[in-house]
């Protein structure tokens, strides 16, 4: 279940607001929740009102366009200006410089290196590294590529992208020297990287081994934006002695939850 919008609680910053638009917002919040027309009493119920103290709010908010009305139905939807100041906010969010601050607050939290990487020409690159409070001998700076078939986050990207995408990026990988890969030669076979990509679909992490580096794991989790696609990878690595790499572990489900808070502020929202 996606994360329910809540109202702000009015006055907690000390500042004079309009008590009468902070008491409306859990309207247009359960509009937003809910994705859906809801008729006059099942929005004023998740509103937490009456439908008497509802229905006035809602006339204004029609009349402004933040709500609208079905004349047939007489349920009430998101209007015509709420739509374009959402798409006015999707315009101008940038997930690097949202995901910044999420990301420097949980490398302090968890002592680890964590990085960002986004998908570059060469394949999943990383463009920001929070170092860890210990020295780590890892050859990872930014601008480094990840392996897709070898690496944590190239197997975050090659989970979560188109399959055609993938694929070109998997295929020219091979012999791309600024790609950093495994000191193996083997490469895994399409059914075996499909079972492996399908058990981080459904972990919703990735986790590499000693891969491409002995003694060092690591772990990564997508980012989604309001589309559904994945537009960065969050990745946390240390040696394998001090490293807690299991899938449900707390680094595991520090980086799961800091990546799905910085998705949530790319507008993504989780199917029911």
């Amino acid at each position: 279940m996606r994360e329910k919008i809540t109202a702000p609680q009015p006055g907690n910053d000390g500042r004079r607001g309009i008590q009468s638009v902070e008491t409306g917002f859990p309207l247009l919040a359960a509009l937003v929740d809910s994705g859906a027309a809801l008729t006059l009493r099942d929005l004023a119920t998740r509103a937490g009102m009456t439908s008497a103290k509802a229905h006035p709010y809602l006339v204004s908010f029609t009349r402004v366009g933040l709500v609208q009305q079905d004349p047939s139905t007489g349920q009430y939807e998101l209007g015509p200006f709420a739509l374009q100041m959402g798409l006015v906010s999707l315009q101008r969010l940038d997930p690097v410089r949202v995901a910044l601050p999420q990301v420097n607050l949980l490398a302090g939290e968890i002592g680890h290196t964590l990085a960002i990487a986004v998908l570059g020409s060469h394949g999943p690159t990383m463009i920001h590294i929070s170092e860890a409070s210990y020295p780590v001998h890892v050859n990872m700076r930014k601008g480094t590529v990840m392996s897709m078939l070898h690496t944590a986050t190239g197997h975050v990207f090659a989970a979560w992208l188109p399959p055609k995408i993938a694929r070109h990026y998997i295929e020219r990988e091979a012999g791309d020297t600024a790609v950093v890969t495994s000191i193996s030669p083997l490469r895994p076979t399409a059914a075996a990287l499909e079972t492996q990509l399908s058990q981080i679909r459904s972990t919703g992490i990735a986790q590499a081994l000693g891969n491409p580096l002995p003694g060092i794991d690591a772990l990564s989790v997508p980012v989604f934006d309001h589309s559904g696609n994945i537009v960065l990878a969050l990745t946390s690595l240390g040696p394998a002695t001090l490293f807690d790499a299991r899938a449900q572990g707390p680094i595991a489900l520090a980086l799961k939850e800091c990546a799905a808070a910085i998705s949530g502020k790319l507008g993504y929202r989780p199917e029911r």
